[in-house]
């Protein structure tokens, strides 16, 4: 690697939305987790290069009420701030079929937590709020509304109020600061207020998370406007090139600036890493109908979600700013800071659960008041229940599961499971959402113990192949490489038995399964619908990277 580049994205996976802030030699990160469950990941850098998370800032069951969360819904773009030795995260709930929204406010004196208990805030409508902090001290909310009289569709107003310090309530009038219409912004969300020079400039995502992406600029003289939008908008985009392109990069957008230390300016935003995928059996899966390059059977698919990108930024001679590379878009390979190269601690790349407590990579989908696992009843195992939930089912199963976050891949898990009744199973999983999976478990079928590879699609799950198993360890292996997965198991840890190969996976591609989530591999377990006390023990699990 040569000293003055780096590779993005910089985290790698689905952690979309980013948002950053400095303290003083220290830049601070959260993300979207949206209904997975520890939530809102923060990551600390001291080169914007290398991140490691230090924390969840929804760490506890009873913070937020996740009521009747899709996979897509819960927790969405989160804002980051500090002032005066307090850490604020600012953000939205949006469960129950998007009916039950709000906006809320959690702070914390040490960002790797814990975090406070959330305090919603009384009429903050709108999604991806933001805080700013006046150089008076003042506190205020910067949110999206709809207008009263929508002159377009997807029409939307920008928004200030100001908020009190201690109840984080709105004091006094909002006041509209932007309206859409003056430049036709389309999805006008996520703004942020930055006061540089002398002015104010107001950012935000518009387009829509999808093709159209895009980050536009408006600057004033003044906190409430008028605000002038950039001639050049948007200052940063990808949405002219082709979805496969020749940078790799796609769907860009959501952004927030930080100045360094030294004086330069980097944006961080999401971005997609599309692969070109032949299907052949294509109006099976009905993929999303935006993401379509112009040959019908040649389309641009994404396992990962969106990925954090870092983007270098300047100042133009007429105040306005743009991206500062040989091209002016989103890269794979960007200009590194001028900051001390700072690399965290190596993440291993097996588990063996000799730990406490969990590895802070490890989540579930939507939280419940009561574990259904343990690290302490067999001390160096992860023990799992098995839950009469299914990963086909909208409540929470039995699974922990980590992002894909990368195309090349090979992941694989001991385990320990012994069936005792039709319905019982174990093993590993990645999953998009509840619709769309693939599992290769131990299980007991007609009252024979086997192991089978399934793939769920639309809800429906599917049976590739099973064969019959013994009662003792097992073990089970994915292997990935863009757009197919190939499904292992073995009696032994140097055995690899195929059992499914080139399976389809753009059925998790977040084109075909819907919504805004990456790809999720991990452990599950399930007693179908009965209750049961039986269990299945996780030796290790692994995660490799092959070349990419």
């Amino acid at each position: 690697m040569k000293d003055n580049i780096f590779y993005n994205p910089v985290i790698r996976g689905g952690y979309p939305d980013p948002s950053v802030c400095r303290v003083g030699e220290d830049y601070y990160m959260v993300t979207s987790s949206f209904c997975y469950f520890p939530g809102l990941p923060v990551f600390k850098s001291r080169d914007l290069v290398h991140w490691e998370q230090i924390g969840n800032a929804v760490s506890r069951p009873g913070q937020l009420d996740y009521r009747n969360c899709d996979s897509s819904e819960g927790l969405w773009a989160a804002t980051i701030r500090y002032y005066d030795g307090i850490f604020y995260i600012v953000n939205t709930l949006d469960v129950q079929g998007r009916t039950y929204r709000y906006n809320f406010i959690l702070t914390a004196k040490d960002p790797a937590g814990e975090w406070s208990d959330a305090v919603i805030i009384e009429g903050a409508d709108g999604i991806d709020p933001s805080l700013y902090f006046d150089e008076k001290g003042r506190m205020w909310y910067c949110g999206n509304m709809v207008p009263e009289k929508e002159k377009y569709p997807s029409h939307k107003l920008i928004y200030l109020s100001e908020l009190d310090k201690v109840t984080f309530q709105f004091i006094g009038n909002r006041r509209i600061i932007y309206d859409g219409n003056i430049d036709r912004s389309l999805y006008m969300e996520a703004p942020h207020i930055y006061h540089i020079n002398g002015r104010y400039y107001l950012t935000t995502a518009c387009g829509g998370t999808q093709t159209n992406h895009c980050v536009n600029i408006s600057r004033s003289d003044h906190l409430f406007g008028p605000y002038e939008p950039c001639p050049r908008n948007p200052v940063v985009t990808n949405r002219n090139l082709r979805l496969i392109n020749p940078l790799g990069v796609a769907v860009t957008g959501h952004g927030d600036l930080v100045e360094t230390q030294n004086g330069e300016w980097y944006m961080a935003l999401l971005g997609i890493r599309p692969y070109e995928h032949h299907i052949d059996d294509y109006d099976r899966y009905q993929p999303r109908k935006w993401i379509r390059t112009p040959d019908r059977n040649k389309n641009a698919q994404f396992n990962l979600g969106r990925e954090v990108f870092i983007i270098p930024m300047a100042w133009d001679y007429d105040g306005w700013p743009l991206v500062d590379n040989h091209n002016g878009m989103v890269n794979l390979i960007e200009r590194r800071p001028d900051l001390p190269v700072h690399r965290p601690h190596l993440h291993s790349r097996v588990d063996n659960f000799e730990e406490e407590t969990l590895d802070m990579i490890w989540c579930m989908r939507r939280p419940v008041q009561t574990p259904f696992y343990s690290l302490t009843e067999r001390p160096g195992y992860l023990r799992m229940n098995l839950r009469p939930v299914m990963i086909e089912d909208t409540r929470t199963p039995s699974m922990l599961v980590r992002r894909q976050q990368h195309y090349h891949f090979q992941a694989g898990l001991k385990m320990e499971f012994k069936p005792g009744k039709n319905g019982e199973e174990a093993g590993l999983v990645i999953t998009q959402n509840e619709r769309f999976s693939f599992l290769i478990l131990k299980q007991m079928q007609n009252n024979r113990i086997t192991v089978s590879c399934y793939r769920v699609v639309n809800g429906v799950r599917e049976r590739i192949r099973s064969v019959e198993a013994g009662c003792g360890k097992i073990y089970l292996m994915i292997e990935g490489n863009e757009g197919f997965y190939h499904f292992y198991y073995g009696n032994s840890e140097r055995e690899f038995i195929p059992l499914a190969l080139n399976e389809d996976g753009s059925i998790l591609s977040t084109l075909v399964a819907d919504g805004y989530v990456g790809a999720y591999l991990g452990m599950y377990a399930s007693s179908g619908h009965e209750i049961t006390d039986n269990f299945a023990d996780f030796d290790w699990f692994r995660y490799e990277i092959m070349e990419e």
